[in-house]
């Protein structure tokens, strides 16, 4: 069985904080807390998680929140990744963190199975945001559409349905769902989407995505 994936968990509400840590399950290990910026700047420079579950809104600091604490520790970012924890799905908190080096962003609203998830995959390199966020970042940064015709044509239209989901945030069981299709399926489209996109993973196949506007 693979180590727990050392975490820090930011929110300035202690009960939320104690029933987060209650629900993330054995691949995820919490090592540190904080409420505040200060706080949060603080225990990840000590700490260095391999993830940060860090809330958008949060007491402290110049004022700037979740976004503020990324950037102060801006030095990190090639060991620790953060992914944004929030009850809002609001573009501009979305795309505040993103801008300032979040590698996802999911809402309160999900289990903690599902969180446990995206830490995994976070932690793995991935870009995870809840079903339908996506779109925020597209708008913010693809500002330029780029000719895709030659790469596109190398996908079937199935590989094409799966991708633009996958590449929005969805986990493979809700890619499965909303396609009527086994998530054996959807696994063995998305390996082929990434070999003939001559992409690594899920990061860089949202990447790809927000590049060419075809979300």
């Amino acid at each position: 069985m693979n180590e727990p994936i050392d975490v820090v968990v930011v929110d300035d509400h202690a009960i939320f904080r104690s029933g987060l840590k209650a629900d993330l399950d054995a691949r995820v290990r919490v090592v540190g807390e904080a409420a505040t910026v200060e706080e949060a700047v603080g225990a990840v420079h000590e700490l260095r998680p391999a993830v940060v579950l860090l809330d958008v809104h949060l007491p402290g600091g110049r004022g700037g929140g979740g976004a503020e604490v990324i950037t102060r520790c801006g030095g990190l970012l090639g060991q620790v990744r953060f992914l944004a924890l929030s009850v809002s799905d609001a573009a501009e908190d979305v795309v505040s963190v993103i801008r300032a080096g979040a590698r996802g962003y999911v809402t309160k609203s999900v289990s903690g199975q599902e969180i446990s998830d995206a830490v995994q995959r976070v932690a793995g390199g991935d870009a995870v945001f809840s079903p339908r966020l996506a779109g925020f970042v597209l708008d913010a940064f693809g500002t330029q559409a780029v000719s895709t015709d030659d790469e596109l044509d190398l996908l079937s239209a199935r590989e094409l349905e799966v991708m633009r989901l996958i590449a929005r945030g969805y986990t493979y069981r809700e890619v499965a769902k909303d396609l009527f299709i086994s998530v054996k399926t959807v696994e063995t489209h998305v390996s082929s989407v990434l070999r003939k996109l001559q992409l690594s993973n899920r990061h860089e196949l949202t990447r790809w995505a927000v590049d060419r506007r075809i979300l």
